[in-house]
């Protein structure tokens, strides 16, 4: 994943240099703060969506140095109350039938690429059995053996994963992977599997 750190250095060379030559007296910190809202992202918190509380949280050791793409093979959502609801269920399904102590995911996005906090940064989650300790996973809502992931969701999942890199969740050289990659399954579904190119590239 070499070349989002590629441009995101770039990014922040050039904010540097602006906001250097437009404002001399100001610290480096706040000069680098300010680029790193190029890469800040809007996450719809635990709280917001209306979370229950995990039964127990593990974290993990480190940043995540592998991130697992999934889908939710469940009934696609955009907007906000549409993709709530969906996120609800999920975690219902999670922890009452799967028994599992939260929502599986680290983060789940919607047709529209609305973000939602699964269990979050540094925590291990429940998606990828055997491969949990060393890797973040993302859930796409929707079953994308039918559909096809739109390209907000695409765009909205890039820059989380550009974020992850710059607040030090996620390790620079991260290693991809599909879901099925790494286990017996049809997920992410076939056409969110070949759109894994589109979140290996820097456009």
């Amino acid at each position: 994943m070499d070349i989002y750190i590629i441009y995101i250095y770039i990014y922040i060379y050039m904010d540097i240099c602006i906001y250097s030559f437009l404002v001399k007296n100001q610290p480096v910190i706040l000069i680098i703060s300010r680029s790193l809202n190029y890469f800040s992202v809007n996450i719809v918190s635990r709280q917001q969506w209306g979370a229950v509380a995990p039964k127990q949280k593990d974290s993990l050791e480190g940043p995540a140095q592998r991130v697992v793409i999934h889908h939710t093979a469940l009934q696609s959502c955009k907007g906000l109350a549409e993709c709530t609801d969906g996120v609800l269920s999920i975690q219902k399904l999670h922890m009452d039938e799967r028994h599992f102590d939260d929502i599986g995911y680290n983060f789940l996005v919607g047709g529209d690429g609305s973000l939602f906090e699964g269990r979050g940064w540094g925590v291990m989650g429940a998606h990828t059995k055997g491969h949990n300790g060393d890797s973040l996973g993302i859930a796409f809502m929707g079953n994308f053996n039918n559909d096809t992931p739109s390209k907000e969701a695409i765009l909205s999942v890039k820059q989380l994963l550009m974020s992850g890199v710059l607040q030090g969740f996620i390790q620079p050289e991260f290693a991809l992977y599909g879901h099925k990659d790494l286990g017996a399954t049809q997920c992410p579904g076939e056409n969110l599997y070949a759109a894994l190119s589109q979140l290996r590239s820097s456009t």
